[in-house]
C-alpha cells in the first residue's frame, strides 16, 4: 500500500496554534495539546501541554516573532505536515530581523476535536552561510 500526502487548506486549529506561539497567549491555540502530548523540537523532548507552554515561553519571550504557514499537507493515520517561515528579532534589537524555515509534523490521536499525540518540529538554520 502506498501512502501519500495531499495538499490542503491550512485548518483554523493550525493557524490558532501558530498565533499562540507568536503571542504566548495559549488559550484556544493549545487546546489540541494534552498532558500526554510529546513535542520534539530539534533534539529537545518536551512532555505535556504545560511543559510545552513553558518551553515556548523560554525560547520566544525574548523575541518579536511571526510564524507563517507556507504549505500544509494531510496524510493517512492522522499525520499532518506543514512548512513555514518564522520572522523574528530580539526585542532588545528589533532592527536585526532574521528568517528561519520550519517544519512541523503533527501526529493526531483524533480529528474532532483535534488532539495532538506527538509534534515534531525542525527549525533553521537561521543563517545558511553559517553552516556552509
Amino acid at each position: 500500500m502506498t501512502h501519500t500526502a495531499h495538499t490542503a487548506a491550512v485548518p483554523d486549529w493550525v493557524l490558532s496554534f501558530m498565533d499562540a506561539i507568536d503571542t504566548l497567549d495559549f488559550g484556544a491555540g493549545f487546546a489540541p495539546l494534552t498532558e500526554d502530548t510529546d513535542m520534539y523540537f530539534g533534539t529537545e523532548h518536551v512532555h505535556g501541554v504545560e511543559a510545552i507552554k513553558a518551553f515556548f515561553i523560554k525560547i520566544d519571550e525574548p523575541l518579536n516573532i511571526t510564524h507563517e504557514v507556507l504549505e500544509y499537507w494531510t496524510a493517512d493515520n492522522g499525520v499532518r505536515l506543514l512548512r513555514g517561515e518564522a520572522t523574528m528579532a530580539r526585542k532588545s534589537a528589533p532592527d536585526t530581523v532574521v528568517r528561519a524555515p520550519f517544519t512541523h509534523i503533527f501526529y493526531l490521536d483524533q480529528e474532532e476535536p483535534v488532539r495532538v499525540r506527538t509534534l515534531r518540529i525542525t527549525a533553521g538554520p537561521l543563517q545558511t552561510d553559517a553552516v556552509m
